[in-house]
């Protein structure tokens, strides 16, 4: 097939050829063994033809891949990657089931501590996370070269998913306790089931009319196709959670008005950090000036690239200019090709090592055509007589002396602004937490950059009865950390139920 990498089928054949040799070895794999079977690459779409396709870009291991992958595995008795996991998946055990054949077996060890796994395995940075961790990769000295723990969690989900049928968690007897989440991200969403499986009463607010949180709205199908997200939280109404979606807490009703007068014995919000952050520069009132959060919104949730049934279309530029370098500023400038534009540039002011994005997403980005530039920034957008973005005024910098965050800071060089031209600006600087609920509930104490403050063990605000995690708690953080919150939030309320 044309839109494959032409280099799938020969992996797939080496694949094989190695496989049947090990497996027809007599004597066990030892551990200079396993260092030499050769990394599993994800086979992937064609560069040329996913720029303008939203087909998920990664297409998944075979079997064959998966069963060698976690061959690689060296299944140490005192795991790190463990320590490296959030909500710390027995990472050894699951690998050992792929290792073996029995691929539904490292489903179901994967869901005894997450419900996701579909979704973390693909999301999830796990090279900072457990792969960090992998005595693989420290053996052979590189982290690109640790065993592929997300592509393996990935592999088990889908396996279940297209072949086993999703198992629902068992839930227990009824306790007459009703618990209110607050927002349907993966921090609601964990927080549902745990608390669910307690046979607690569940009930998910959420504001926007679909489920999900930034795992719809935020991430592209590309990366992450929304099917996958319906069938997580499919899941969630077996286990019989219920849902009340455009309902905002804080307009709708008050976190006060559910305790005193819905008779929930506890909440948790989890609504994440979606208050777009702008750079204050002349002319972002312009039109064709987005906020990264909302372009993204209405390219996922909206389906505006369905031009002819949209009801929230997109400004089509054809040149686009993402200001930023994280994963928001990455999924931005590549939905920008999936949308039509002729040039798609990615101005950030530091080099490409400081880029907080996920390497993996950067190389994606420049594989289909996307255009770097780094050491610059913008200073001023200009418009035209109707008040449309023509253009975008740029400096240049140089990197100083080091920041609080390790970084070394960009210093702007007098002299050196030049022009590009551009009619599509998109903001990708960061978010802010959503200040709906605190500004409602003034018993819900914030930081000075509005994050929710929560004790440290529990995930309780200062509020009685009310719990807090994820993005709203951490700022704009990773799909696992937020899940990690929301286990801890889900234990603590699950031990006050009691």
């Amino acid at each position: 097939m044309t839109n494959l990498n032409p280099t799938l089928d020969q992996a797939q054949r080496d694949a094989v050829e190695v496989l049947q040799n090990i497996i027809s070895r007599p004597e066990p794999l030892k551990v200079r063994d396993r260092l030499a079977i050769p990394l599993q690459e994800m086979p992937e779409l064609d560069a040329n033809y996913r720029a303008t396709s939203l087909e998920e870009v990664a297409l998944g291991f075979t079997p064959e891949m998966a069963r060698l992958e976690a061959m690689r595995c060296l299944q140490c008795k005192k795991p790190a990657c463990v320590e490296g996991c959030p909500v710390h998946i027995d990472i050894p055990a699951f690998i050992h089931f792929i290792a073996e054949g029995d691929f539904q077996g490292a489903a179901d060890k994967i869901k005894e501590t997450s419900l996701l796994p579909a979704i973390c395995g693909r999301v999830c940075p796990q090279e900072i996370q457990c792969q960090e961790n992998c005595v693989v990769g420290k053996s052979l000295k590189s982290v690109d070269k640790a065993v592929g723990i997300g592509r393996l969690e990935r592999f088990a989900a889908d396996y279940e998913r297209n072949f086993g049928g999703v198992a629902v968690p068992e839930v227990k007897a009824p306790t007459g306790k009703k618990v209110a989440v607050i927002g349907s991200g993966p921090a609601g969403l964990v927080v549902a089931a745990d608390v669910r499986r307690e046979g607690h009463e569940v009930v998910i607010f959420e504001a926007f009319h679909k489920l999900g949180g930034v795992l719809r709205y935020g991430i592209p199908e590309f990366r992450l196709p929304k099917e996958i997200v319906d069938k997580e939280i499919e899941t969630l109404e077996k286990m019989g959670v219920q849902f009340r979606t455009n309902f905002v807490v804080g307009r709708t009703r008050r976190i006060d008005d559910l305790l005193d007068k819905d008779d929930f014995d506890a909440v948790f919000v989890g609504t994440g950090a979606g208050l777009p952050l702008f750079t204050g520069i002349e002319g972002e009132s312009l039109v064709g000036v987005f906020a990264a959060n909302e372009y993204l919104t209405r390219a996922n949730l909206m389906r505006a690239y369905e031009k002819d049934k949209a009801d929230t279309p997109i400004w089509g530029g054809k040149h686009v200019a993402v200001l930023g370098g994280g994963n928001v500023a990455m999924d931005s400038a590549r939905m920008a090709l999936r949308m039509g534009a002729k040039s798609v540039k990615i101005i950030y002011r530091r080099t490409e090592a400081e880029m907080p994005a996920r390497a993996e997403e950067v190389h994606h980005a420049q594989e289909e055509g996307v255009e770097f530039c780094f050491l610059q920034n913008a200073k001023r957008i200009l418009g035209d007589e109707n008040g449309r973005v023509r253009a975008m005024e740029c400096i240049r910098y140089e990197l100083g002396e080091a920041d609080e965050s390790g970084r070394r800071s960009p210093v702007e060089i007098p002299g050196s602004e030049f022009e590009i031209e551009v009619d599509t600006v998109l903001v990708a600087i960061g978010n802010g937490s959503n200040p709906l609920i605190p500004q409602t509930t003034p018993e819900i104490k914030t930081d000075k950059r509005g994050r929710v403050l929560v004790e440290e063990l529990t995930n309780k605000t200062f509020m009685e009865k009310v719990f807090a995690g994820g993005d709203i708690v951490l700022g704009a953080a990773t799909v696992i950390l937020a899940m990690g919150e929301g286990r801890r939030a889900a234990a603590a309320i699950n031990e006050m139920l009691v």
